[in-house]
């Protein structure tokens, strides 16, 4: 007896860009301007139900019902920080789950989104890289973790919630599924949809040499950098893939991004007590980066269970980022949020027992 044929998934409809749907519309012979109507729906009223898109053609809803894979993700946990940062834990439809955190600011509400279930690139100061890789997420998996979160903040919190930026700097290298998040920021920054700005889109990468050299054909949104160390050594340590893809081949790949005027590459740097924090590291760094198309994001490094990395004295962050700031260099150092529920940079890492980490 043949073994039964394995139906293959349907598309996700949050995986099309507005264009994309359009063409899938006409090429059923239904009308056009009926995606921009579902734009609305979605990313506009975040409703997500087509029996509630009462101005959309039924023949429309009927063959997207059919034929599209229309379900969100479900946020099955929800963490609060003392500092008011929400973590939440994402269940897709298989089963497998990621971790998405919203960071609120003054002025904005970011959400830290994964690109990735676990990560291959086993950076060892983090959490996730210990998890090893899983798979990647497709684009209507990356742009459901907003939806859901967007959903669950409006029916929980506040009805007004907005997202304002996104930072690709959850779960997963992001440049290792690169076709699958390029689609998602093209949702991201559809004006008709979500309509996020270019300047609050951030793309952050490891290092990945080959995908680095392909962003001349990504959205132009802003690039971050996880340096990390300025000697080849020290970062080996931290980042396995310089063994691959060293520090001049890692310059060498920076200086093919298009960068449009007055933008900068931002370089992440997380500050580990007695490592990467010395005067060396200060000078290597002074000689690796350009004064006028670079900025340095300090990131006190966060403790997890199990990490054997130390986070350095305040008195030792401030010292070094006033090293790099004399030096005419822009020298950021981030505010840590998230940490007591292990929420902040390098502290992710979801579990299929997750759930009970926290009860």
């Amino acid at each position: 007896m043949l073994p039964l044929m394995k139906q293959a998934p349907k598309p996700h409809l949050f995986s099309m860009s507005l264009e994309e749907l359009r063409q899938w519309l006409a090429d059923r012979n239904l009308a056009r301007f009926g995606a921009d109507q579902i734009y609305n729906w979605l990313y506009k009223n975040w409703t997500t139900d087509p029996i509630l898109w009462t101005n959309v053609a039924k023949k429309t809803r009927e063959a997207m019902l059919a034929e599209l894979d229309l379900e969100v993700p479900k946020v099955v946990w929800q963490g609060l920080s003392r500092d008011g940062t929400r973590k939440f834990l994402v269940r897709m439809l298989d089963g497998k789950t990621v971790e998405t955190v919203a960071i609120a600011a003054e002025d904005r509400l970011t959400l830290c989104i994964s690109s990735q279930v676990g990560c291959a690139i086993g950076c060892t100061f983090c959490h996730t890289g210990t998890m090893g890789l899983t798979r990647n997420l497709s684009a209507g998996e990356i742009v459901g973790q907003f939806v859901a979160v967007t959903q669950w903040l409006k029916t929980n919190v506040n009805h007004e919630a907005r997202l304002s930026n996104i930072v690709y700097m959850g779960q997963g290298e992001p440049l290792h599924n690169f076709d699958e998040v390029k689609k998602s920021a093209i949702v991201f920054l559809e004006e008709k949809g979500i309509a996020l700005s270019q300047r609050k889109v951030t793309l952050s990468t490891s290092g990945l040499v080959p995908q680095i050299k392909k962003l001349w054909d990504f959205p132009p949104v802003n690039i971050a950098i996880s340096l990390h160390a300025a000697h080849n050594d020290v970062r080996t340590e931290l980042m396995p893939i310089n063994k691959a893809f060293d520090l001049d081949r890692l310059f060498e790949a920076i200086r093919t991004i298009p960068l449009k005027a007055r933008r900068r590459i931002t370089y992440e740097y997380i500050l580990i007590a007695g490592l990467n924090d010395r005067q060396e590291d200060i000078d290597g760094l002074l000689k690796l980066l350009d004064l006028e198309t670079s900025k340095v994001n300090i990131i006190p490094f966060n403790e997890y269970p199990e990490s054997k990395f130390k986070r350095p004295s305040d008195t030792h962050i401030r010292w070094f980022q006033k090293q790099l700031l004399d030096q005419g260099h822009t020298c950021t150092v981030r505010i840590t949020k998230g940490d007591d529920i292990l929420a902040a940079c390098g502290q992710l890492k979801s579990k299929e027992d997750a759930l009970n980490l926290w009860n």
